[in-house]
This record gives structure tokens, sequence and C-alpha cells, in this order.
């Protein structure tokens, strides 16, 4: 593995960083197996809604997926195949991906919200082989069973019994009859590892091809300078195990440099909980969407006592300067912000030496050429709008995707001219700093202005009556299209005129006066990507007569 520094200069940092990756690569053996050989070394602190507690060291997780690499092997997978992967936070989770690197096999996660129509077209856009899931979602498994003619093994988790429908496998049985004694394939670095679904944020998901090199060796970047991670560290990160930023903050981020992730199983986000375990483990970096930020500055934060916290993390969405704030304010650390998406690793950060600036992304990661661009491909100066993109010319990232799986015209798409395009808007300051507009397609252009919907949003949020917001274009005979607002409130608050009147004025004194919204309409929900990010685009569906 190449050895990290700390960054003490970032400047320094970005400017000598280069990449060296090996030509063959297997995370399991080549890092995972090497931090096993300390056979107490705690990999995992894991926790439950009903109080129960696990410390599992990097041996155990070692030793049971070597098991279960070989139950793989017994039913036929094989390198190169697709294991179709859904759990809640359970440890059986880590246990699979750790067994298909050492096969070889790719693994394609999935959220346990997915409906059966979900399901069904994943399992035939991937042709997985395999499907290994929990007991609940084994059922929903069992409505698509008959998809594809690859899709052979089925194996459900849970501690004993069995679903009542044929070919299905229980995965305690299976690794209590398997050996510990298996040889990890020598993938080579460019092999597939991840395929994953992305949010599906303006369209129906696409498989995001990531290599053994491209998640599983260059997260170390990630890790080591973005989150700072140390051997000795715990890392809290709320995310859900469908999702990419699992990748991120529960897996090769911490178990590259060999410290222990704290894993949170439980149905639903409690924000009380979170802060204790704050408070009662010795969590150093925690990790959370601004969402998680915003309800947890909901809570008497003054009160708390956080004794060996000493990085918080945000991704996932734009954090809006007011959360930034009261959370400095009550805690004392700054909310480091970074931005990446499904296909990369991190891309902006607020790395250590750079001062935050709430609101700000941050600058680019060491390993990337980061800029703004025109529709061209041309550089823009600093304060002037473009696309987030990626060079790739004359040498391509390491640590970038490979391709959208059998959709040669997507990738044909964010590959244009010498960059790769993100598909979201910014803007660089003089300084570098990078600031988030929105989705390409989420920029509302009324009356000739152009306005990023992250913008009203936050400025929303400063209202004490606004739980959350979405904001899109709405057609408009004079203007061609205006800013409207779908709104949740807050318990206790009443959805009236008085109130849209207000919440206007508040947007006009909070950002510039012609970017309020017109239009306000109260909600009881939003909808979400599986991912739970807002599907802007549907809001601006209806609004526009598409739906």
């Amino acid at each position: 593995m190449q050895k990290l520094s700390k960054i003490t200069n970032y400047e320094k940092t970005y400017a000598d960083f280069q990449w060296e990756i090996p030509e063959f690569f297997n995370f399991s053996k080549d890092v995972f197996d090497k931090w096993a050989e300390d056979k107490e070394k705690i990999a995992m602190i894991w926790v439950d809604d009903l109080g129960n507690e696990k410390k599992i060291t990097y041996y155990e997780l070692s030793q049971r997926s070597k098991k279960f690499a070989n139950v793989l092997k017994n039913q036929g997978v094989k390198k190169g195949d697709i294991v179709f992967l859904a759990m809640p936070k359970i440890v059986q989770w880590w246990e699979v991906n750790l067994a298909c690197f050492r096969l070889g096999a790719v693994v394609t996660p999935a959220t346990i919200t997915l409906t059966d129509k979900d399901i069904r077209y994943r399992l035939e856009l991937s042709h997985a082989s395999c499907v290994v899931c929990d007991e609940e979602f084994a059922k929903k498994v069992n409505l698509v069973k008959k998809v594809d003619k690859k899709l052979k093994t089925f194996i459900f988790v849970k501690d004993q019994g069995k679903i009542n429908e044929d070919g299905w496998l229980n995965y305690e049985t299976e690794l209590s009859q398997a050996s510990a004694d298996f040889t990890a394939e020598n993938t080579r670095s460019d092999d597939m590892c991840y395929l994953y679904f992305t949010s599906g944020t303006t369209g129906m998901p696409k498989m995001t091809v990531h290599t053994q090199a491209s998640y599983p060796y260059c997260h170390m970047l990630t890790g080591k300078f973005m989150q700072e991670i140390e051997e000795d560290d715990l890392m809290f990160t709320i995310t859900d195990t469908g999702w990419a930023k699992t990748a991120w903050g529960a897996f090769f981020n911490v178990w590259n440099l060999g410290a222990a992730a704290f894993v949170y199983n439980s149905k639903a986000f409690d924000p009380k909980k979170t802060l204790d375990f704050l408070q009662k483990y010795p969590i150093t970096q925690f990790c959370a969407p601004p969402t998680v930020y915003r309800l947890l500055c909901l809570e008497d934060l003054a009160k708390c006592d956080f004794p060996v916290l000493k990085k918080c993390l945000s991704a996932g969405e734009p954090l809006n300067s007011e959360v930034f704030n009261v959370w400095k304010k009550n805690t004392g650390l700054p909310i480091c912000e970074y931005y990446g998406q499904s296909e990369t690793i991190c891309l902006v950060g607020t790395f250590p030496t750079i001062e935050p600036r709430p609101g700000s992304m941050g600058k680019p990661a060491p390993g990337y050429y980061v800029s703004v661009i025109d529709q061209d491909g041309n550089e823009l100066a600093a304060g002037l709008e473009g696309d987030i993109a990626v060079r790739v010319k004359p040498n391509r990232p390491p640590a970038l995707f490979r391709e959208y799986m059998n959709n040669k015209e997507m990738t044909d798409k964010v590959f244009f001219k010498d960059w790769y395009l993100t598909g979201d808007k910014a803007y660089k300051d003089e300084d570098g700093y990078f600031w988030f507009v929105g989705r390409s397609d989420d920029v509302i252009i009324s009356s000739g202005y152009r306005i990023g919907p992250f913008e009203v949003e936050s400025a929303l949020q400063e209202h004490p009556a606004v739980a959350e917001s979405a904001v899109v274009s709405s057609p408009d005979e004079i203007r061609g299209e205006v800013v409207k607002a779908f709104v949740i409130l807050k318990n206790g608050y009443e959805g009236n005129k008085e109130l849209v009147a207000e919440l206007q004025e508040h947007v006009k004194s909070t950002t510039a006066p012609y970017k309020y919204p017109r239009k306000i309409e109260f909600v009881q929900s939003l909808p979400k990507t599986i991912s739970g990010k807002t599907r802007r685009v549907e809001l601006r569906e209806k609004e526009w007569g598409k739906r």
C-alpha cells in the first residue's frame, strides 16, 4: 500500500501528490488480513436499538469471510460474478463484502428499502448470479426470483430457520460447515470490484463500475487526508449499507488505516441516541449528512460533552451556514464539508490546514484536478458559475469509476473532451474554494436570472418554521419560470397565507431578492431517492404537467 502522511500543508500536499497504483491488488488479502494478524485488534464496535453491543476483531471478520468465500465458491460463484447484497447494518454485510473480494466476485449493494419493482430492475440489469440478504428482504426477492437464468444462488441471514420456499440457504448454517482455509484471488487493480446503482435523481439508476483500485485502494486518501484517521481512531458514519457512503465512512477509509468503525443498527434515526453515543463511546470522527446535523442541532447541544471527538464531517448534500454555526458554537468543532459521488472518492473538501468557510465545499482533493468549466470545456474565472468537472486527459485519475455498465451513451455523455462532468454546478472564489449551486438540470432561469435551488432552500432553512424544503422551477407566463418551494413545517406551525408572505420576505432578506419563491406549497413529505436525496425532478415534472 502507498504510504500517506497526514496533511500539514494542503498546498504542498496537493502539488506533490502522485498515485502509486500496483498492478495487482486485493483488499481482503493485501490489507485486511495484514491487520488481522493481531488477533485482538478491534475492527468494529456494533450496537443496536435493543442495547446489544459487540466488539468484533479483524481476525474474526477475516476468518468468517474466508468461510463465506468458500460457501460462495461451493455454490458456483466465481471471479467476475455479480453478488446482489441487501442487509441492514448487521455484521454479516461486511463479511460478505470481504468474502467477495477474496473470490474476485463483484458486489452490487442495495438498500433494504427497495420495492420488488426496484429489485427486479436491478437483478435484470446486473445479471447477478447470487443474492445474499436478510430474511425480510428475501421475502421481496421471492416475488421476482425468476428474472434471469444466471441467478441461481439465494442465501439469507437468520440465526436459525428457513424461508418457506425452495432454494434458499441459511447463512449461518452454511458458514458453520465451511472451512476457513481460502486463498484469495490475485486480482488486478483494474478488475471490477463494485457495481453501484446511482440514486437516479434525474432518471433510472445507472450501474457505476468501480475497480479494485478506484474504491478499495484509493479510498485510503479519503480516510487519511480528509477524515484524518489514525490507527487508534473510532469513526462513526451515519449511512445506509446500500449507499456508496458506507464504503467512504465505514469500510475502506477505516480499515485501510487499521482503525475501527462504529456501527449503529437501527430502523430509524434517533438524534438523542446519536448524541449519547458520541458521549459514551470513544468516537473520534463523526460523519453525517446535513439533514442529520439539522436534527441534532434541534437538541440541547449545550448540555452535551464529546470527550474525544476531534473531527466532524458532512457529505451527501450541501451544508448550509446556519447549521454549521450552531454546531460549532455548541461543540467547538467546525463541520468539514466534502464532496464526491458514487462515481468518485472525495473530489473536493475542507482538508486539514484549510480554514472552513461556512457553505463552501472546500478545495480539490490531492490526486485530482477539479475545476469549473463552461459548456465548451473551458475553465471559468473566479465567481463564474459552471459545471464541476474532473480533468481526465492526459492522465485519468485512478480514483474514478470506469464506466456506466452497458450504457455507452451515458458514459460518453459524462466524459466530455478532457473532462468528466459531475452533473453539478458551482463557482470558485478568488481563493480557490468551491461553492455549490445545484444539479445541472435543477438550476432555475427566471427573467434571465440563474437561480440555484440550494441557495433558496438554505435561506428557508434559517426560518424557525421550516423543517425541510425543496425548490424547483414552476411555469410562469411572464417570466418563463419562477421559483417554487415545497415546504415541510415544524410542529406547532400552520401553513397559511400569512406564513407564505413571511417566508417570502425572509428569503428576500436572507439572499438576493430575485431568488425568493413566488410560489410556496406546504406539504407533509418530499419524494426521495433510495439514498435519501430529494427528487426535485419529480416535483418539477408535476409542476410542468409531465406527470
